[in-house]
């Protein structure tokens, strides 16, 4: 998508503030504010891209489904802020086409592929806060999850086999696989938000995902938390539930952002939206039985129009199934519709449009398995079984901890000024710059460090811990000689001039990253720059020490370092060996 233009999915919001034609009774103005109180919400804009890694295809009917899901959110706001808040969500004319490969995407876990995902989209539309004024989100649709699904099916691999990976609820099929990873955050110093909704939660349209784009794509970037007790508001359980329209915005939640409740009671059963339901019957059909829609509609409706449309590939085409205009001597509201019968097993994705005679229209998308049996799962055919192939199945990277999403500058800062660039943390060119990573490791762990020098290399610091010990793992510390020393320090009481561990050699240039992977054992510790090993040290933990000079706050803590060298922190992420480590306050971004 690069630099296309954006096109707004426009729903009136005169419009979605009508119920059956009748103007709702809206409070008194109010100024909506994000839940910290520090931005104005009056006005959302909402930014959707259609997210690609570089080596897949985008959906033939991509922007119909993001379309729909924008108008969801459209509607879903109007009506539950009754006017005082509006919003509006634009999507981009063309899919996010991404400089990444899938397996580039998915180096590490949830977090990570959030973070890098959303800072590569922010980066090339250079998202920032809307000249009209209103507060802005990015919410990014992404075709992939963090792990290998088949989101039509619901499988993924492991260990060679395909398992069942998804929600089923009394026979209704929900999102929440766990290969999903959707993320989303508020980002208060710039005034803005970020979503990213995974596959699992807006490809194939299972009942709730709409709860999903909204939860992510609205309510958490502008700061809404979980309510605590959960319940079934759109920021809680809302999406093992039912549709959106179904839904709400906790009252409460409402209320500290600045909402007004309207004058009067407010009488949602004749409102389409709110009203209208389409609900497979059978719930789980066999092959060869017919499947219709049972329809809910809102009180007194007249239709002029209803038709269905079903797919069962998610690459395939949409199939015509019914398609009803009830003539003026029709005064009973269709109740159900045919919606087709399949000779095989098979996933099932349907949508349909309904019109008024009033002109009032409605959109609903679902999705339901054919099935011999209700037990065991749906396997697929054909070229889907590809998901369980070696390409697929391979190691894929352990679950890891974004440590940078850990630091609060104002908190964790040691030694010199320390600055957040482009989503990352930059250091200051100083002797013995200190930022403290508010994280306890565990007994063995792999560290992930992408770094780049933005002046001559010099004293790269990665502050460890190996069974309550702690060192230094020194990169590029120029000792005043022609070549650059590596190494762990201290070993035996040796710093990096001369020990066991001393690495001779240039590893870093200037302005170009370069990724450390330090792996700590009880008993060893690997260091490996750029695929190359520079460290293979064996020993006991109390033969490691740090000095003094290093030393910050906290000693269990991990910490990043500079000597003498501006270095930008792109990535630091943890992936534990053995037990998952501490982390010594809350994991920013909030996750489902």
């Amino acid at each position: 998508m690069g630099q296309s233009s954006a096109r707004a999915v426009l729903v009136s919001i005169i419009a979605l503030t009508l119920s059956a034609g009748r103007p709702m009774k809206v409070a008194e103005t109010a100024e909506l504010k994000t839940w910290d109180g520090r931005h104005d919400i009056s006005k959302i804009e909402v930014t959707v891209a259609y997210f690609v890694p570089k080596n897949r295809h985008p959906l033939p009917d991509w922007h119909d489904r993001v379309s729909y899901f924008a108008k969801r959110i459209e509607q879903f706001h109007a009506r539950e802020f009754d006017g005082q808040s509006t919003l509006q969500a634009k999507v981009l004319d063309q899919p996010f086409i991404s400089a990444r490969t899938t397996t580039q995407l998915r180096d590490g876990d949830a977090n990570f592929i959030f973070f890098q995902t959303l800072r590569e989209v922010d980066n090339k539309l250079q998202f920032r806060r809307s000249k009209r004024g209103a507060f802005p989100i990015l919410l990014v649709l992404s075709e992939i999850n963090w792990r290998p699904l088949n989101d039509f099916f619901r499988v993924s691999p492991n260990d060679g086999k395909l398992q069942f990976e998804g929600q089923i609820i009394k026979g209704r099929h929900f999102p929440g696989a766990k290969s999903g990873g959707s993320r989303a955050t508020y980002l208060a110093d710039r005034g803005v938000g970020w979503g990213l909704v995974s596959a699992d939660g807006w490809r194939v349209p299972y009942v709730g995902t709409d709860c999903v784009i909204y939860h992510e794509g609205v309510g958490h970037p502008i700061g809404l938390p979980h309510p605590e007790p959960q319940n079934d508001t759109v920021m809680s359980l809302a999406q093992y539930r039912g549709w959106l329209s179904e839904s709400s915005v906790d009252e409460s939640q409402k209320k500290r952002l600045g909402w007004k409740q309207p004058k009067g009671n407010v009488d949602r059963s004749d409102d389409l939206f709110s009203s209208f339901t389409a609900v497979p019957t059978p719930l789980t059909p066999k092959p060869d039985e017919p499947v219709n829609l049972q329809l809910n509609w809102p009180n007194n409706a007249q239709v002029s129009s209803i038709r269905c449309r079903v797919q069962t590939e998610i690459q395939g085409p949409w199939v015509l199934t019914s398609e009803l205009s009830p003539t003026d001597r029709d005064t009973a509201v269709p109740r159900t519709v045919f919606l087709g019968s399949f000779d095989r097993e098979t996933p099932v994705s349907y949508r349909i449009d309904a019109t008024l005679k009033n002109g009032e229209a409605v959109e609903l998308w679902g999705y339901f398995q054919v099935r011999e049996s209700t037990s065991g799962f749906l396997r697929p055919r054909g070229n889907a079984t590809e998901l369980a192939s070696k390409a697929e199945t391979k190691p894929q990277p352990k679950e890891s901890i974004d440590l940078l999403a850990l630091v609060d500058l104002e908190r964790d800062t040691v030694a010199g000024e320390w600055q957040v660039v482009d989503g990352g943390f930059e250091s200051p060119k100083q002797f013995g710059a200190r930022l403290e990573i508010p994280f306890e490791p565990p007994a063995e762990y792999e560290l992930t460090v992408i770094a780049t020098p933005l002046d001559e290399p010099n004293g790269l610091i990665l502050g460890q811990l190996i069974d309550g010990h702690r060192f230094l793992t020194l990169i590029s510390y120029n000792v005043q000689q022609k070549t650059a020393a590596t190494a762990l320090e201290n070993v035996d009481g040796q710093n990096a001039r001369n020990n066991v561990t001393t690495f001779m050699a240039d590893l870093l240039q200037k302005g170009r990253p370069s990724q450390v992977i330090v792996t700590v054992r009880k008993e060893s510790v690997v260091v490996r720059c750029d695929g190359r090993t520079v460290i293979d040290w064996a020993g006991k933990p109390e033969q490691l020490s740090l000095d003094d000079y290093w030393k910050t706050p906290n000693n269990n803590s991990l910490f990043l370092g500079a000597y003498d060298c501006r270095y930008r922190f792109s990535r630091v992420s943890l992936a534990p060996i053995s037990v998952t480590g501490k982390p010594l306050r809350e994991v920013s971004p909030k996750k489902d």
